[in-house]
C-alpha cells in the first residue's frame, strides 16, 4: 500500500512537472527561441520515420471498420451511406487518435529515453555549464516537430483509412468506388478535416511534453531510464484520451445533420 502510494505521489507530481515545463515551452516560444538545425532533426525523427507504421495502422483499421458496418448498413439499405460513415469515424476520431498512440509509443518513448539518458549521465548539467537552456536546445525542437508532423501524418492516414474501406467495400462487397467515394464526399466537410489538424496539433504537444518531462526527471540510473520511459508512454495515452473527450465535446456538440440528409 505505501509502495502504491508513493509510486501515485512520485507520478502527480511529475505530471505537475509537466504541465509546468508546458508553460515555459510556450513563453519560450513567444520569446522566439527556437533552435532550427535541431527543429529539421527531429521533424525527420517525427515524421518520415513514423510515416511507414502510421500509414499500415490506418489502412488495416478502415479496412476492419468498413467489414464491421458494411453488412449492418447494406441490412438496413444504407449502402450509400457507409463511405461516410468511415470518412467521418476517421477524420472525428479514428485517425488523429489512432496516430497519435502510434507516436506516443514510438516517438514518446524515445524522447524520453534519450533525455532521460542524459540525465542521468549528467550531459543536461553539461549543458547548464556551456549556458545552454536544455528547454531551447532539447525540448522546443520536439514540441514543434510533433505539433508540426503530426497533423500531417493523420490527413495521410484519413487517406489510407479511405483507401482500405474502399478496398474492402469494393472487393467483399462489391459496392461501386464511385458511390462509396460520392457518399465520403457528402458526409465530409471542411470542417471535420480542421477538427482532425487541431486535435493532431494538440495530441503532438502532449506526446512531446510528457516525454521531455518524464526524460528531464529521471533518476536512479538505467532503471530509471526505463520506468521513465514506460510511465511517459502510459500517461502519454491517458492524457491523449482524456483531451480527446474534452476535444470532441467542444468541437461536435449537439445534433449533426449531415449524414441523416445524405442517407
Amino acid at each position: 500500500m505505501t509502495n502504491t502510494s508513493s509510486s501515485l505521489g512520485l507520478w502527480l507530481e511529475r505530471s505537475l512537472a509537466a504541465i509546468f515545463l508546458g508553460g515555459q515551452v510556450i513563453l519560450h516560444l513567444l520569446s522566439g527561441k527556437i533552435n532550427r538545425r535541431n527543429t529539421l532533426d527531429q521533424m525527420a525523427v517525427v515524421g518520415p520515420a513514423s510515416l511507414t507504421i502510421a500509414l499500415i495502422t490506418s489502412g488495416f483499421i478502415g479496412a476492419v471498420f468498413t467489414i464491421q458496418v458494411t453488412r449492418e448498413f447494406i441490412n438496413f439499405g444504407a449502402t450509400t451511406a457507409i463511405g461516410g460513415v468511415l470518412a467521418l469515424a476517421l477524420s472525428r476520431e479514428l485517425a488523429p487518435v489512432l496516430t497519435a498512440v502510434v507516436l506516443a509509443g514510438r516517438v514518446g518513448s524515445a524522447f524520453a529515453a534519450e533525455i532521460g539518458t542524459m540525465r542521468v549521465t549528467e550531459q543536461i548539467d553539461a549543458l547548464y555549464m556551456l549556458k545552454t537552456d536544455p528547454i531551447d536546445y532539447l525540448v522546443i525542437p520536439r514540441v514543434i516537430a510533433c505539433c508540426l508532423m503530426l497533423p500531417l501524418l493523420t490527413i495521410l492516414s484519413i487517406i489510407l483509412g479511405m483507401a482500405g474501406g474502399t478496398l474492402v467495400a469494393t472487393t467483399m462487397y462489391n459496392i461501386p468506388q464511385p458511390i462509396f467515394l460520392d457518399s465520403a464526399r457528402n458526409f465530409l466537410k471542411v470542417w471535420d478535416l480542421c477538427s482532425a489538424a487541431i486535435k493532431a496539433v494538440v495530441f503532438g504537444g502532449l506526446i512531446a511534453i510528457i516525454g521531455c518531462s518524464w526524460g528531464l526527471t529521471t533518476t536512479g540510473g538505467a532503471k530509471g531510464v526505463g520506468q521513465s520511459t514506460t510511465t511517459a508512454v502510459v500517461t502519454a495515452l491517458l492524457a491523449i484520451f482524456i483531451t480527446n473527450f474534452f476535444l470532441s465535446w467542444i468541437m461536435f456538440q449537439g445534433t449533426g445533420s449531415s449524414a441523416i440528409s445524405s442517407i
